[in-house]
């Protein structure tokens, strides 16, 4: 699996790719500012980009547009986003087109080898990783009584959450000790009282539920 990697500083840039080629990547590039990701992404079509939100020479979002400027070329491209704080619009930049594998981690999750290496491969495989910090904050947005998402029972809010940072419905089961049937039977509840439609496609409905929390902000 090929990985272009961007961070801009060097210790934690050099720890990512000891990382991941101990887990069995290839790092077709890493690189430390935003105009050589937007070449690396260009030349080297990846299986999935590791990118920084913030890179030289701007250090605002200039990872973060590079990464979607390259999904505008290449739908779909698995694009793992890092960032130092919770930034409610990237990840809603981010989840915007609905294709392809896409995550949101926070850096402090780096540090969890087992988690990052998690979420790369997730993420490259079409999948979703998004950060419960990200997912609490979408979450509770919407919290007056006439939004949808207080018709949830707290049972199903907790069952959201899991949905939403990509975990299927056998995962959920194992973190919450009760079947996976009676998973099945809280997600179709979800979808019924947020008015979406029940999907087998994990990446999609996960990205339904993200995009409707995040509407209207």
């Amino acid at each position: 699996m090929r990985v272009v990697l961007a961070e801009d500083l060097f210790l934690l840039r050099d720890g990512l790719v000891r990382l991941l080629r101990a887990h069995g990547f290839e790092i077709a590039a890493a690189v430390e500012t935003g105009p050589e990701l937007a070449a690396a992404l260009a030349e080297l079509d990846p299986d999935v980009a590791v990118v920084d939100v913030r890179l030289p020479p701007t250090q605002t979002d200039e990872g973060l547009q590079c990464a979607l400027d390259a999904r505008r070329k290449r739908p779909g491209l698995p694009v793992l986003v890092l960032s130092q704080h919770v930034e409610q619009l990237y990840a809603r930049e981010l989840l915007a087109d609905g294709t392809g594998g896409v995550g949101y981690l926070l850096k402090d999750r780096v540090f969890d080898a087992e988690q990052f290496v998690d979420a790369v491969r997730r993420v490259a495989a079409g999948g979703t990783a998004m950060d419960p910090q990200v997912i609490q904050q979408l979450l509770a947005r919407r919290s007056g009584d006439d939004r949808p998402l207080a018709r949830l029972t707290p049972r199903e809010r907790e069952v959201l959450e899991l949905m939403a940072q990509g975990r299927s419905n056998a995962a959920i089961a194992g973190k919450l000790v009760v079947t996976e049937r009676a998973i099945a039977k809280h997600t179709a509840n979800i979808f019924a009282k947020l008015g979406l439609e029940v999907s087998d496609d994990d990446n999609r409905r996960v990205l339904a539920v993200l995009a409707y929390l995040d509407h209207g902000r």
